[in-house]
């Protein structure tokens, strides 16, 4: 399969000023939030676009809760097909999986509520998805459902999950390679990935990785009601339906855009629009009043913030369809702020007089809640090689000093080294002070940064582990360590952080 781009243009020529979208690039500046990409669509034209290094286009991106869209799509083709209908029972849909006693209210779920995520439940279900139970279907559907179906909304991952064993189980396929065929090989997208629960079905609520464009054709799709390139790959009524206000969830008369209620793992925002959407800031935001997408990846503690600030500054730049006069001195600007975008390196100084006293030694460290067991650094002029040790052996990171150095390492699961995986890593580094040493090592492929802090001070070292976002504390860990090679006993020095 040959990967088709989507058609670039520029700003003017789709009846957008290019000083407009370097407004919106601003505010979202000034507003501190860490973005990774972002892709604006008008009339099917890409018009902007831009990767905050060591981000790049050909990376794919986690996109979390983004995946539920995704799962509704192969839900929708499903009912085209006529694999399953929206007032389908669960417990017929799966019933190997279903407890030897049905209540009333788990006998009345079908599958419109999973989709709307009003299924009874008095909390999310997503804990059931990391019991030990191997199969998560089950552990589900175990929950008990407290209210009849069909009433309040939820927001509820299990019922993601369970749209996704039900077209295993219907079509024998992966979610993934049943989608393949009927909306990625049509779009073009290569290489897409989904995390998979321990019985080898796609989790569907989160675990799908592709890359900004990507995205972006995914919302161009629904913004064309289903059709791409002459062919209606999803049913246009389908489409229609997604983004209809299946549920309500708040007052939609607020300017809040998680009010505005919820369609079929979709959610509804001001301004007519609606969008997949996904923590941290994993975005398509699909305009049809302005005939626009904007897809975006990042790492934001606020993402509120950013749609907000989409709102305000880009909405009056999407007000005329017909071209405009062209604007090169604009468009020269906005490609410079494009061109130039990256994620901050750690501030300070690439060289310290304490590199040469520090480098090579081995740090023991106390016993600390991420499992790290010690750490090393190594010096030179132009990169530090960080070294952590944990009870799997040794993980080595190779950090530029002011720069960003890719490579792979083991990265922790969770904020614990004792379940890590391998994974593409930048890591940048610098010397705050004279004595601490910081490094930030970016899981490029994920919204997630580790960020490592060695304070030395004679043969100890303290240090700090944290991430920039987490669904629970984002500080990890803190431990104090010692040089092996100190002639002071271990037990004198080593005393666990409080």
């Amino acid at each position: 399969m040959r990967q088709v781009p989507l058609p670039r243009s520029s700003p003017e020529a789709q009846g957008v000023p290019s000083r407009a979208i370097r407004g919106v690039l601003a505010a979202l500046a000034a507003g501190g939030q860490e973005l990774h990409s972002l892709m604006l669509l008008r009339h099917g034209h890409v018009i902007a676009e831009g990767w905050w290094a060591p981000f790049s286009p050909a990376l794919r991106h986690e996109l979390f809760s983004v995946s539920k869209s995704f799962t509704a799509t192969g839900v929708g083709i499903a009912i085209h097909e006529g694999l399953l209908g929206l007032d389908d029972r669960v417990v017929d849909l799966l019933p190997d999986d279903a407890p030897a006693e049905v209540s009333d209210n788990l006998a009345a779920l079908r599958v419109r509520h999973l989709l709307a995520m009003n299924t009874g439940h008095a909390e999310d279900t997503l804990g059931a998805l990391h019991s030990p139970e191997r199969n998560w279907a089950r552990a589900v559907l175990r929950r008990p459902v407290a209210n009849a179906p069909g009433g309040a909304f939820l927001y509820n991952t299990g019922a993601t999950y369970l749209l996704s064993a039900i077209l295993q189980r219907l079509t024998g396929q992966r979610l993934l390679d049943y989608l393949t065929p009927r909306l990625l090989e049509p779009l073009g997208i290569e290489g897409a990935t989904w995390e998979r629960c321990p019985r080898g079905i796609d989790v569907g609520g989160w675990g799908l990785a592709i890359t900004t464009e990507d995205l972006a054709k995914f919302g161009q799709l629904f913004l064309q009601r289903g059709r791409w390139n002459g062919v209606q790959l999803v049913p246009a009524s389908w489409v229609d339906a997604v983004h209809e206000r299946q549920v309500s969830n708040g007052d939609p008369n607020e300017a809040d855009d998680w009010t505005q209620g919820y369609g079929y793992q979709f959610w509804l925002c001001q301004h007519g629009a609606y969008r997949a959407d996904g923590a941290f800031g994993q975005l398509a935001i699909i305009m049809p009043e302005q005939d626009a997408v904007l897809a975006l990846t990042g790492a934001l503690s606020d993402t509120a913030a950013v749609v907000s600030a989409v709102w305000d500054h880009l909405l009056a730049g999407l007000s005329t369809s017909g071209p405009l006069p062209e604007d090169p001195a604009g468009r020269a600007e906005l490609g410079a702020v494009l061109a130039g975008l990256a994620i901050a390196h750690p501030a300070g100084a690439a060289v310290s007089p304490t590199a040469a006293s520090v480098s090579g030694r081995d740090y023991d460290l106390a016993p600390n809640i991420a499992h790290l067991e010690g750490i090393r650094v190594e010096f030179a002029p132009d990169h530090a090689e960080l070294t952590l040790r944990d009870e799997t052996g040794e993980h080595r990171i190779d950090c530029g000093l002011g720069a960003w150095v890719a490579g792979t390492a083991a990265v922790p699961e969770a904020g614990s080294f004792r379940r890590t995986r391998r994974a593409a890593v930048a890591a940048s580094g610098a010397w705050a002070d004279e004595s601490t040493f910081v490094a930030r090592l970016q899981v490029y492929e994920t919204p997630i940064a580790l960020l490592v802090e060695l304070a030395f001070s004679g043969d100890q070292v303290t240090v700090r582990l944290s991430q920039n976002v987490s669904f629970g504390p984002t500080e990890l860990a803190r431990s104090v360590g010692v040089a092996r090679d100190s002639r002071e006993p271990a037990a004198t020095q080593v005393r666990r952080a409080k």
